[in-house]
C-alpha cells in the first residue's frame, strides 16, 4: 500500500518547488582546479595521502581545504580508495550497519614527505593496479590480468567533465569510459530502456515514494553500484564500482564518462575485479553480506490485496484458490486488518481475533501460511500502547527536541529512529507482543523511505478531525509549514529529486530532523528503510528461532542480507510488465536476489489477455506475488477461467522447480548469485545478449522467454550458442552453433521455458502447497548437446530443515547432493555424489525418474546398470526413447533423442550410479 499512486495530482505542487530550485543562475559546468597530492607513505597494508585544494571557489560552498586519501587491497580481488575531509570528522554509513574496515584516523599534524611525490606511481594486487597522478590529483584502476584501464579520474579541456571536487555539500568525480562498455546497476529506478544503462538518462538515488510507473526516477531504494562488463577480442570481462554513500546523489553516464554528484558525506569507492558477472555479485555479497536464507515457502505463490475489508473475504480467497486447483502458500494482509491503521493491532470488529486464530491454526496444519504489513509510522494516540511505550522509551526522530509529526494512515505520527539501540530494543518488543497477539509467519515493512503526506513542520489541527475518515487517506490533513532555514533543508545543489527536483524534504522527515546522537536525517535518509529491516530481522529471528521472512519496499547497500523486496508500486500495463524484467535482473545484481514485481499491477487494472500473461512471467520471479490497489477490481488469478488455467500451467511448473529455487536460495546465500539473471551471466562472451532485457534466466541454464505484447501468439527470442530443450515439451529442441533468434509459437496458456545443455535439473510433481509438493518423488532431467559424445551434465540439490535460521551444511537437519552424467564410447552414465544424507534419508525422499535429453543415435538400450548390478527381465524400471523434433533446424539437420528412465528408487540420501549401453554416434 503507497501514497504514491496519486503522485501525479501533486504535479501543481512539485512545479510551485521547481520553480524555486530553479531560481539560481546555472553553475559552469566544471568546478575549481582540483587538489594536489602533498604527501604519501605506507600505512596498514595501503597507501595514506593527503591532497590540498589548488585554487578555492564558492560554487555550492566553499572548498574543503584538506583531504585524507586512503587506498587499501583489501581482498586480491577488492579494492578500495577512500576520501575524506582530513581535520573533521564526516558522515558515514555506519560502520555498526554495514560492517567493514575502518580507514586509519584522521591526522592532527600534516606534514609532506621526506621526498616529493613522483608524478605517477602505482600500487598493485593481484585484480587490480591502483595508480595516481600528483597535480592535478587523479587516480586510475587498472586489471593486473591486462592492464586494462576501468576507473579513471583524469580530466583534459575536451572531457565533459572537470577534476575532483569536495564541498561540504557538493562532492563530484568522474571516470572516463569506453564507448562500447555495458554498464548495469545504479538503482532503484524503472529504466524504460532496459536493463543496460542508457546514456542521458537521469539516475539519481534517493529513497523516495514515488510509484514505480515514474521512469526515470529516483524510486524506494538506493543502490550505487554498477557492474561494467566490456568485450575484449571476443572475450567478455565485467568489474563492479561501489560509491558507498547514503547522501543523495545524481549520477550522469555520457556514454563515454561518468560523473557522480552526491550532496554530502564521503568517497568511499570499492572495486570488484570480477572478471565474470557473477564473480562481481559474489566479490560485492562478501563485503556487503550475503543475501538472506529464504525459508522454502516463501518460495511459493502468496496472494495479498489492499481491500480484504474482513476475515470472510481472506477464507473466500483462499477457498477459491484451492476449488480453481492453483497454488497457493501465503495469504497477506495489508492493513485492512488493523484497528484504525495502527501497527500492531487488529481490528475487532472485521478481523476479530478468535476468529483470526482459527483460521491460523487452518492454514498453517495445511502448511499455509500468513503475512501482514506495518509501516513506521506510529499513530500519535495516547491511548495506543504501542505510542506510549515509544514516548516512553524515547525512540522517536527528533526536530528541535521534539518527536517529529508527519503524517501516514494512522494520521498524525512519530517516526521510530532505528540507529538509537534503545529503538531496536523497543520494535522487538512490539514485535514480540504482535506474534503473541496474531502468530503471523513473516512482516512486510512499507512505506520505509520514509514516506510522508506532509511536508515541512506540522502540528495536529485544533478543531478539526484528521484523518477526516472519508475521502483519500493520503492527502496531507496537518497545519504544515515549509521549513527552508537551514542548509541542510536547502542544499545548494539540488539532486534530481522525484525527477523533478523537488526539495529533498517533500514527502518524507524533513532533512534537518536529527537521529540518535544527533545523526541527521539529511545523511540517514537512503538507510532509513535498512535500518528498519536490520531491526526487524533481529525480532523475527528472536521471536521463535524460526528463519524470518521480510518484505521491504525501501532498501539500501546491504538489504539483501536481511529482506527480500518487491518492486512497489506498478500499473496493468504492458509496459509496466516489460519493466519489472529489468528491475528484477538489477536487484539480483545488487544482492537482493528474492525480489518480484505486484502480478498483474497494483494500480487499476489489467486487462484478461494481460494478466494471462504476467503471470507467466510471474510464475518465475524469484519472490512471486499478486497484489492490487484498494481501488483496482479483483485480480486473483481465478478470476478469469483463462487466466486460471495460465496460472495452473506456469505455477504447475514453478511448484515442480521448487527444489531447484530452493537450491538457487541456498546457491544465492553461499555466494550471492542472483536467482533471477541477465542471460549475459551465463554468457558474458556473447555480446548480442549484453541488452537483453525481455528474456532472462533462473540460475545459469533455464531461460524464460515470455510473451510482453499485447495480442501477440508468438514471441522472437535469442538462443544463445548450444542446444535448449523446452522444460514443457521436452521432445521439442533448439540447437545452433553461433546463436540465433527464434520465434516461437506462444498461445495465450504458453509459456517458453528452455533448459541448456550440460545440465542435470532436479524437479518434484508439484502440488497446491509447497508443504505437499516437497514430498512428492523427484526426477532429473540431463541435458547433452544435442547428438554430442565425450560430453558432462552436473546439476545439484540442496535440502534442508528450511526454517532453521541458518542455511548450511554440518547441522544433521540439511542434506546437499551433486548428480553428474556422462556420455562417450556408446555409454550414458549418471550419478550422484551425497554429502550428510541423513537428513534426506530421514524424510524418504526418492528419485523415481530420469530423462536424457540430446542423445545421439535412436536412443535405443542395451543392459541398464543400477549401482553396478544389470537390472532383470522382471524389474519394473521402464526404458523409452523418441526422437527430438529441433525447431529451425537447418544446421547439419541436427538429430537427438530423448530417453526417459521410470520406475526407479533412488534414495536422495544415497550415492547411485546408472548406465547403459546404445548407440550413439561418436
Amino acid at each position: 500500500m503507497t501514497s504514491s499512486w496519486c503522485f501525479s495530482s501533486f504535479l501543481l505542487a512539485l512545479l510551485l518547488c521547481i520553480l524555486s530550485a530553479n531560481s539560481s543562475s546555472t553553475p559552469p559546468t566544471k568546478i575549481g582546479k582540483g587538489y594536489r597530492l602533498i604527501s604519501i607513505e605506507e600505512v596498514d597494508g595501503g597507501i595514506l595521502g593527503h591532497l590540498q585544494v589548488k585554487e578555492k571557489n564558492n560554487i555550492y560552498g566553499p572548498d574543503i581545504p584538506l583531504l585524507q586519501l586512503f587506498v587499501k587491497h583489501e581482498t586480491e580481488d577488492r579494492l578500495r580508495v577512500h576520501i575524506t575531509d582530513a581535520q573533521k570528522q564526516r558522515w558515514e554509513v555506519p560502520y555498526n550497519l554495514l560492517p567493514r574496515e575502518q580507514p586509519p584516523k584522521l591526522k592532527q599534524t600534516i606534514g609532506r614527505t621526506r621526498k616529493n611525490p613522483i608524478a605517477v606511481s602505482d600500487y598493485s594486487s593481484n585484480g587490480f593496479i591502483f595508480s595516481y597522478s600528483a597535480d592535478p590529483f587523479s587516480f586510475a584502476v587498472k586489471r593486473k590480468s591486462n592492464g586494462e584501464t576501468l576507473f579513471n579520474t583524469s580530466s583534459d579541456e575536451s572531457d565533459p567533465f572537470g577534476p575532483m571536487v569536495f564541498k561540504d555539500q557538493y562532492l563530484e568525480i568522474s571516470t572516463k569510459l569506453p564507448k562500447d562498455a555495458s554498464l548495469y546497476g545504479l538503482g532503484e529506478n524503472t529504466q524504460p530502456h532496459g536493463i543496460k544503462l542508457y546514456p542521458n538518462d537521469p539516475y539519481t538515488l534517493y529513497t523516495t515514494d514515488v510509484s514505480a510507473i515514474n521512469l526515470n526516477t529516483d524510486l524506494y531504494g538506493s543502490h550505487p553500484v554498477y557492474m561494467d562488463l566490456r568485450n575484449v577480442n571476443g572475450e567478455g570481462a565485467a568489474h563492479g564500482v561501489l560509491l558507498l554513500s547514503s547522501n543523495g546523489m545524481d549520477v550522469f553516464f555520457k556514454g563515454t564518462s561518468l560523473t557522480y554528484k552526491i550532496i554530502g558525506g564521503v568517497f568511499d569507492f570499492y572495486f570488484f575485479a570480477g572478471p565474470s558477472p557473477l564473480a562481481v555479485v559474489d566479490q560485492y555479497t562478501a563485503f556487503i553480506g550475503r543475501p538472506a536464507p529464504m525459508p522454502y515457502w516463501s518460495l511459493g505463490f502468496h496472494q495479498c490485496r489492499w481491500g480484504y475489508h474482513n476475515l470472510s473475504v481472506v477464507e473466500d480467497v483462499v477457498e477459491n484458490y484451492k476449488k480453481a486447483k492453483i497454488p497457493l502458500d501465503v495469504i497477506w494482509n495489508d492493513d485492512d486488518h488493523m484497528d484504525g491503521h495502527k501497527d500492531f493491532t487488529l481490528n475487532p470488529t472485521n478481523y476479530p481475533r478468535p476468529k483470526l486464530l482459527a483460521f491460523l491454526e487452518k492454514i498453517h496444519k495445511i502448511g499455509m501460511k500468513y503475512i501482514v504489513i506495518i509501516d513506521p509510522g506510529i499513530g500519535v494516540n495516547s491511548s495506543y500502547g504501542v505510542y506510549q511505550r515509544g514516548i516512553a522509551n524515547d525512540v522517536f526522530i527528533k526536530y528541535e527536541g521534539e518527536p517529529y509529526l508527519a503524517q501516514v494512515w494512522p494520521g498524525a505520527v512519530n517516526f521510530p529512529d532505528f540507529l538509537n539501540p534503545k529503538t531496536v530494543s523497543w520494535w522487538g518488543d512490539e514485535i514480540r507482543r504482535f506474534h503473541e497477539l496474531v502468530p503471523v509467519d513473516g512482516l512486510w515493512i512499507d512505506m520505509n523511505e520514509a514516506s510522508n503526506f506532509c511536508s515541512g513542520l506540522c502540528k495536529i489541527p485544533k478543531g478539526k478531525q484528521c484523518p477526516t475518515g472519508t475521502g483519500p487517506g493520503w492527502v496531507c490533513c496537518l497545519d504544515c509549514k515549509n521549513i527552508t532555514k537551514t542548509r541542510w533543508d536547502d542544499p545548494p545543489y539540488k539532486i534530481n529529486a522525484s525527477g523533478l527536483q523537488v526539495p529533498i524534504g517533500f514527502k518524507t522527515i524533513a532533512t534537518s530532523a536529527y537521529h540518535y546522537n544527533g545523526v541527521l536525517e539529511y545523511d540517514a535518509h537512503s538507510i532509513y528503510g535498512f535500518s528498519q529491516s536490520i531491526a526487524t530481522h533481529k525480532a523475527l529471528l528472536g521471536l521463535e528461532g524460526k528463519r524470518p521472512f521480510i518484505l521491504s519496499r525501501s532498501t539500501f547497500v546491504g538489504s539483501g542480507h536481511y529482506a527480500a523486496h518487491w518492486t512497489g508500486d506498478n500499473k496493468g500495463t504492458w509496459e509496466d510488465l516489460k519493466y519489472s524484467i529489468s528491475t528484477m535482473l538489477n536487484f539480483g545484481i545488487f544482492g537482493v536476489p528474492m525480489v518480484g514485481s505486484d502480478i498483474c499491477g497494483f494500480y487499476p487494472a489489467p486487462t484478461e489477455e494481460l494478466c494471462n500473461r504476467w503471470i507467466e512471467v510471474g510464475a518465475f520471479y524469484p519472490f512471486s506475488r499478486d497484489h492490487a490497489n484498494y481501488y483496482s477490481p479483483r485480480q486473483e488469478l481465478y478470476q478469469w477461467e483463462s487466466v486460471a488455467e495460465s496460472a495452473r500451467n506456469a505455477l504447475g511448473m514453478r511448484y515442480k522447480l521448487l527444489p531447484f529455487l530452493y537450491t538457487l536460495n541456498y546457491e544465492a546465500h553461499l555466494s550471492g548469485a542472483p536467482i533471477a539473471r541477465p542471460l549475459f551471466f551465463s554468457f558474458p562472451n556473447y555480446v548480442e545478449c549484453y541488452n537483453v532485457s525481455t528474456q532472462f534466466l533462473l540460475g545459469s541454464s533455464l531461460m524464460v522467454s515470455p510473451v510482453l505484447e499485447q495480442g501477440k501468439s508468438q514471441v522472437k527470442a535469442l538462443f544463445p550458442p548450444g542446444s535448449w530443450y523446452n522444460v514443457f515439451d521436452m521432445t521439442q529442441a533448439i540447437s545452433s552453433k553461433d546463436g540465433k533468434f527464434v520465434t516461437l509459437d506462444a498461445p495465450l496458456h504458453v509459456v517458453n521455458v528452455h533448459l541448456y545443455q550440460n545440465t542435470i535439473l532436479p524437479m518434484q510433481q508439484g502440488g497446491l502447497i509447497s508443504k505437499e509438493a516437497r514430498m512428492t518423488p523427484f526426477s532429473l532431467v540431463v541435458t547433452f548437446p544435442a547428438g554430442a559424445s565425450g560430453v558432462q551434465a552436473k546439476g545439484k540439490l540442496y535440502l534442508d530443515e528450511d526454517e532453521l535460521p541458518e542455511m548450511k551444511l554440518g547441522n544433521g537437519y540439511s542434506t546437499y547432493v551433486d548428480f553428474f552424467a556422462t556420455t562417450g564410447n556408446g555409454t550414458v552414465k549418471i550419478w550422484s555424489e551425497v554429502q550428510e544424507g541423513k537428513f534426506a534419508l530421514s524424510k524418504g525422499w526418492i528419485i523415481d525418474s530420469v530423462t536424457v535429453l540430446g542423445l545421439g543415435g535412436s536412443g535405443k538400450a542395451s543392459t541398464l546398470e543400477i549401482n553396478g548390478s544389470p537390472t532383470n527381465a522382471n524389474s519394473k524400471i521402464e526404458f523409452n526413447a523418441s526422437e527430438q523434433k529441433h525447431l529451425n533446424s537447418v544446421e547439419d539437420e541436427q538429430k537427438s533423442a530423448m530417453v526417459g528412465i521410470k520406475g526407479l528408487s533412488f534414495p536422495v540420501g544415497k550415492n547411485f550410479v546408472m548406465s547403459w549401453k546404445m548407440g550413439i554416434s561418436g
